[in-house]
């Protein structure tokens, strides 16, 4: 009964690598013994079949799409971010010199093991920007874009920073009907006067941030004027004339503002490259990483410490596994590192709810000859073939250090057809970035 026991418990003791930890690899996964390498056997010559795989190769580098020159519109958005960045570079300049250096992840020299924090790409800007700062940024980016065009700036607030998407939909399908009225009947004042004060309009549409802002661009004023039938006088919205001889241009405005998305940072990957290193499955992660806070993390782990050693003989290893799930929901973002065959490293940050294929097409993004097929490898040796399961789904949170592999029989077949492989897969622009870790 005591041998029992102890197997339960031996079992109970996989977890999985958090903050300083090293990844260790499932006691239900047996270790595959190193197999010897058979001696190479000589060729005499290319068969007919990589002679085919080396031309489709060689063929797949040529065929590359080319990069499409940008739009006059991609020119004009290029030169309001410049200005933009202008306005934050000039708003940074009170900035002490450790705030500066906490603000921006690519330090000169900086071989961290991990990250400083989790950081965004401003769409508007182009700015990275921490976390914690994101929504102060993007605010000030939308707020900035105001003198570019108000019409579409006004668009942003309201699909951005109105968190309720419901209360969003109901209040620009509302507007739309106003809209549409003015531009099917022209010739009617009614439909060219809002009471500020009507019940829809104030349950539907006041309440959203960035509404006024964006009557006022199209070409409405606020009037006080007499109440039909009534002493008395209300607040109005009213088209204003000129904008009689644009209705063309009222509904497109109409149109965007149906069809406009919120403004999203983009998540940034900070992709960095490192040497070969025994340091690889060790991590170092900040808090910006976990849903809660640091001292929830450390009372969490005091709790399930405790909890571990009363629940151990009664848990099976389906409750475990459960538990095991739950906790991975606790991680907004994952740190990952794929080790290649000539041991350097690429790392890279992810959402933890992203599919495993983010990972895939990241590393693609990586490598010379992008057309070169691989698979990567977890812990134990598993293969992740289905790249559409989710980095918590497959226990890849928060850090995971994965092995890339490559094809073996088409790495042969170009072998074979005589193209001079590169040193490393690694394009030369990453390489020029090395870093050490420590």
């Amino acid at each position: 009964m005591r041998k029992f026991f102890q197997e339960i418990k031996a079992d109970l003791k996989f977890k999985t690598a958090g903050p300083g930890q090293k990844l260790s690899e499932p006691s239900r996964v047996p270790k595959e013994k190193p197999k010897a390498e058979a001696a190479p056997k000589p060729r005499q010559a290319p068969t007919d079949e990589a002679q085919m795989a080396a031309a489709a190769a060689l063929a797949r580098l040529e065929l590359k799409p080319k990069a499409k020159p940008p739009s006059s519109q991609e020119a004009i958005k290029n030169q309001v971010r410049k200005e933009l960045m202008a306005e934050a570079a000039a708003s940074e300049e009170g900035l002490s010199a450790e705030e500066k250096d906490l603000a921006s992840p690519d330090r000169e020299g900086a071989a961290a093991p991990s990250v400083s924090g989790v950081y965004f790409i401003c769409p508007l800007t182009g700015a990275v920007v921490r976390k914690d700062q994101k929504e102060k940024h993007l605010r000030e980016a939308i707020q900035s874009y105001f003198s570019v065009d108000p019409v579409a700036a006004s668009i942003m607030e309201i699909h951005t920073f109105n968190k309720d998407r419901e209360k969003v939909r109901v209040g620009v399908e509302t507007v739309a009907k106003y809209l549409d009225n003015i531009y099917l009947h022209p010739e009617e004042e009614k439909y060219r006067k809002i009471k500020l004060q009507n019940k829809v309009f104030q349950e539907r549409i006041s309440c959203l941030e960035g509404i006024h802002k964006f009557f006022q661009a199209i070409g409405f004023e606020t009037k006080t004027l007499p109440v039909p039938g009534q002493e008395t006088t209300e607040e109005y919205y009213v088209l204003k004339e000129e904008m009689l001889t644009k209705l063309e241009d009222l509904r497109d405005y109409k149109e965007q503002l149906l069809s406009s998305e919120p403004v999203r940072a983009q998540l940034d990957r900070q992709l960095s490259v490192f040497k070969p290193s025994p340091e690889a499955a060790r991590f170092e992660l900040p808090n910006d990483f976990y849903n809660l806070t640091a001292e929830e993390i450390k009372r969490e782990q005091r709790l399930r410490t405790e909890a571990v050693e009363k629940a151990s003989m009664l848990r099976t290893r389906a409750m475990r596994e459960k538990e095991e799930q739950r906790e991975m929901r606790k991680y907004n973002y994952t740190l990952v590192r794929v080790r290649f065959p000539d041991g350097y490293i690429l790392q890279g940050t992810f959402y933890a709810r992203e599919s495993v294929s983010a990972l895939y097409n990241f590393v693609r993004g990586a490598l010379r000859d992008d057309w070169l097929p691989f698979e990567l490898l977890g812990p134990g040796g598993l293969k992740l073939t289905d790249e559409n399961l989710a980095f918590n789904e497959c226990g890849l949170v928060p850090s995971a250090l994965l092995t890339l592999a490559w094809d073996a029989a088409v790495m042969a077949d170009i072998q074979a057809a005589g193209k001079e492989q590169p040193a490393s897969p690694l394009k030369p622009e990453l390489l020029s970035r090395v870093q050490t870790l420590s």
